[in-house]
């Protein structure tokens, strides 16, 4: 039987991106508090572990010494001149009091799940508020201070792993892939909105990596208003082929929702019923998993889609509603009614035809052009 671990902290909670700023961290308290009164903190061969803060000089793995520093000044909660030039200011990143603690806790919680995948002493770990995968080595992109994927990564990589990185948020995980781009011991697949109608802008199927890296990065961009259907065809066809060519020794997903259909800030129509599934095939496709957390800006859906994971990370399935006592204490918070579960979202007729062909001409270019090259 698997071994799990979930990693989290109350200290989470310290931190805001402001009002206005569509990522909501006390979406990571809701998720834990369903989790709880749902007893998925009381399973047996699984673990709670407190999350710890990451040790500056880990954020070295990755990021600048300069970029570092940059980040322990605005950290308390005063600005610079030159702020501007490292990505903060006004709109996706503003500085705030904490910036830098706030990355810590959420890098330090993935370096935990990380030691505890690579010791064996679980075999999947879940840190629900990492996932931040814009962050790019001197600069903060996207809501993301700090990217703790790629530090994870970084961190199993110099202990002689081959890590695979799967990346399903509605956002292509472009600082990860700029991360590894030119290297064959990490490979790195996104399956995204279009970059041509969502921020970063990158993710297409062009971008399969370069020189000895030729070949490991996947990117399979989805056209707006993809289904369930299109979603799951588009990973089945694509990751496990992956992953048998390149034989990973752990695997670490960023498990972003805003693909979820009612997300605001992307265009996609993804359910959790989708989801479920392909979190279904993660656990299948490896014994050693780091799960991340990532994008989601419907709170509700992000508490139903990772509170779904968990239980599906330890094989448990969950009645269709919400404990009462749940749901009537947090109905104020934008519960509409009590079910766990999206009602299905097909789409039909001459635009799924259409969809489905272009996924399908991403998939061929990508055997054609990368798989053959992954060993």
């Amino acid at each position: 039987m698997r071994k799990t671990a979930f990693i989290y902290t109350d200290r989470y909670s310290d931190f805001d991106y402001g009002d206005a700023h569509p990522l909501k961290i006390y979406r990571l308290k809701l998720t834990y508090e369903l989790i709880k009164s749902l007893g998925l903190l009381d399973i047996p061969n699984s673990k709670f572990v407190e999350a710890r803060k990451a040790q500056e000089e880990e954020l070295l793995l990755f990021h600048d010494k300069e970029y570092l520093e940059v980040l322990k000044i605005l950290n308390e909660g005063a600005n610079i001149k030159k702020a501007y030039l490292y990505g903060f200011g006004s709109g996706d990143n503003p500085v705030f009091k904490g910036l830098l603690d706030w990355s810590l806790f959420v890098t330090g919680a993935s370096l935990q799940a990380a030691e505890l995948v690579d010791s064996n002493e679980v075999n999947i770990a879940f840190n629900i508020a990492g996932g931040l995968h814009h962050a790019l080595r001197n600069r903060a992109s996207g809501f993301c201070y700090v990217n703790d994927p790629v530090i994870t990564i970084e961190y199993l990589r110099r202990r002689g792993r081959k890590v695979a990185y799967i990346d399903i948020d509605a956002h292509h995980g472009d600082g990860v892939q700029e991360a590894f781009y030119s290297t064959n011991d990490v490979l790195t697949i996104s399956i995204h909105e279009t970059g041509k109608l969502l921020f970063p802008g990158s993710g297409f199927e062009t971008e399969i990596g370069s020189g000895i890296g030729e070949g490991y990065s996947l990117n399979v961009p989805l056209p707006p208003f993809c289904d369930d259907e299109i979603f799951i065809y588009a990973f089945s066809e694509i990751v496990p082929a992956a992953l048998e060519n390149f034989r990973p020794d752990i695997i670490v997903t960023q498990l972003g929702v805003d693909s979820f259909v009612t997300d605001p800030l992307a265009h996609l129509n993804i359910t959790n019923n989708a989801f479920v599934k392909i979190i279904s095939q993660l656990k299948n496709l490896s014994e050693r998993w780091v799960a991340l957390g990532g994008g989601g800006y419907d709170i509700i859906n992000v508490v139903k889609g990772w509170t779904l994971a968990w239980a599906e990370m330890n094989d448990i399935k969950l009645s269709e509603k919400l404990p009462k006592e749940f749901f009537d204490r947090y109905k104020s918070w934008g519960f509409k009614d009590e079910s766990i579960f999206d009602k299905p979202y097909i789409v039909s007729g001459d635009i799924k035809e259409k969809m489905k062909e272009a996924v399908e001409k991403t998939i061929r270019f990508l055997y054609d052009k990368a798989l053959s090259k992954i060993k």
